[in-house]
């Protein structure tokens, strides 16, 4: 039988996170299926079309780097994956190994396609009830200024959540990481929203920068 080359795999998205905020460790150790992340800790986020390669890439971080797995997932088209530990080194490192092993860099992925970046100012008690249904972080109050981006590919709401969750004291009310589009919903006061959506467009526009120490 054929084996896919990983060279051939398409490269959707590569994030890294230096260093997870409280509630983007505690919403996505919620969220895991493997070994839960926590504060502090660093991490590495994948995405790949065929999906199910994620499976080789996981090997080879595993097998080769001092890391912990938190996500193994494959959708209909696309599969990502996550490792994570307390050293950044080694998490730097398993980055670097699974693109190597799939002939990339940070730079070959595409830049992400924003969908909606949209903030809503005092949103109704009613509104956030219905938001509150369906969430997977903090609850949304009435009155609260409320956040949404929805972008392609997904990957990259994990550092969008991250790095806004470091601009301002806002509350993640959910992300969705995986998928034919990332969802991402925060809540706060006008500040506090304004200041957390413009480090979530600043992340966008450096997706391609490797990290400190990356490939």
């Amino acid at each position: 039988m054929p084996i896919t080359s990983l060279t051939s795999v398409e490269l959707r998205g590569a994030v890294h996170l230096d260093q997870m905020q409280p509630q983007f460790a505690a919403i996505s150790a919620m969220k895991s299926d493997g070994y839960f992340p926590v504060e502090g800790e660093s991490a590495f986020w994948l995405e790949v079309r065929p999906g199910i390669v994620v499976n080789r890439l996981l090997d080879i971080a595993l097998k080769r780097c001092d890391v912990t797995p938190g996500a193994l997932m494959t959708e209909r088209h696309f599969g990502s994956l996550e490792v994570h530990g307390p050293d950044q080194g080694q998490v730097l490192a398993a980055g670097s190994e699974i693109l190597k092993a799939m002939g990339k860099t940070w730079g070959d992925q595409p830049m992400p396609e924003i969908l909606n970046d949209e903030i809503i100012r005092k949103i109704t008690a009613h509104h956030a009830t219905l938001l509150n249904q369906a969430r997977g972080g903090m609850l949304v109050l009435g009155d609260d200024t409320l956040y949404t981006l929805e972008v392609s590919p997904a990957v990259h709401v994990v550092r969008c959540a991250n790095e806004a969750e470091k601009a301002a004291p806002i509350r993640i009310a959910s992300m969705r990481t995986s998928g034919a589009v990332g969802r991402l919903r925060i809540c706060g006061g006008d500040a506090e929203v304004e200041a957390a959506a413009e480090a979530v467009r600043r992340v966008l526009e450096t997706v391609r920068d490797a990290p400190q120490g990356g490939a």
